[in-house]
């Protein structure tokens, strides 16, 4: 599988967590509207969040989708217990990204929300 993120450079990169209530909401959106998934983010100009099995990826669509920022290497394997978060790691491709993380996962929350309960148009997920 090829990733998004490739062999870019990492300005940074730091142990993370995603809390159990975006990952759980993430699998079931997967098994129904499949992969990758693509998210347009309100109110942050000009970048989407793409949503793979193995990373999910903020990216610059005013750039050819640049990463900006991703989550990465989820420690998931033989996960047992739904209500835990999911280890990773963050990556950031941009100086100015550890501003979006908070912002980007509460989008990511209410965007899975929405089109798991059809009250947006989920046509928008391809890459």
């Amino acid at each position: 599988m090829t990733t998004r993120t490739g062999d870019l450079p990492v300005y940074a990169a730091r142990p993370d967590r995603i809390e159990a209530r975006h990952y759980n909401l993430w699998r079931r959106a997967r098994s129904r509207f499949g992969r990758p998934l693509r998210l347009p983010l309100p109110g942050v100009s000009g970048m989407d969040l793409i949503l793979d099995e193995r990373e999910w990826v903020v990216v610059d669509t005013r750039q050819n989708d640049l990463p900006v920022l991703a989550w990465v290497e989820f420690g998931d394997r033989g996960r047992s217990a739904l209500h835990e978060p999911v280890g990773c790691t963050l990556n950031f491709y941009h100086f100015a990204a550890t501003r979006l993380r908070a912002r980007v996962l509460a989008i990511l929350e209410q965007s899975l929300e929405d089109r798991l309960h059809g009250t947006v148009n989920h046509r928008r997920n391809e890459p």
